[in-house]
């Protein structure tokens, strides 16, 4: 899942070479993405228990929202993701739950938190915050009714 993932990610961010035939399939499976990561938002704050750095409910749950990000930046698919119900009340409440989570125990999505002395840790959650913020950032661009609820 996370390889499939990246593979659209790596097609929805070449926007030179998506054909409007592409990009309608995009917007068509943009809903269940969306859904997939209303489910699935919660596995990320698993990973501040650090057995768990290896969970792939995790790993899936952070390329959709790199996905996500990526479509929002997208005008044709800005709009639908816009209106799509719960999608933004989601984010701002899994930002308000990791911002928890990293202050009760190591933080892990934060890059100024993940580096050790010299070495850096390249842990699979380090930007997930970013990301969140960006996605509500996107969802929120041109669109009042949105803003207002953020």
């Amino acid at each position: 899942r996370v390889t499939l993932l990246e593979l659209m990610m790596a097609k929805v961010s070449d926007k030179n070479s998506v054909t409007s035939e592409e990009m309608n399939v995009f917007v068509r499976h943009a809903d269940f993405l969306a859904a997939c990561f209303q489910e699935k938002c919660g596995a990320v704050l698993k990973l501040t228990a650090a057995a768990d750095v290896e969970d792939e409910e995790a790993l899936v749950t952070i390329r959709l929202l790199d996905v996500l990000c990526e479509m929002t930046s997208n005008n044709s698919q800005l709009e639908h993701l816009q209106a799509f119900p719960g999608l933004l009340e989601t984010a701002v409440d899994t930002l308000r739950l990791t911002h928890l989570a990293g202050k009760q125990a190591v933080n892990i999505f934060t890059a100024t938190h993940a580096v050790t002395g010299q070495e850096e840790i390249s842990h699979p959650a380090v930007g997930f915050k970013s990301h969140l913020i960006r996605l509500i950032g996107n969802l929120c661009y041109k669109n009042k009714e949105n803003q207002d609820k953020v």
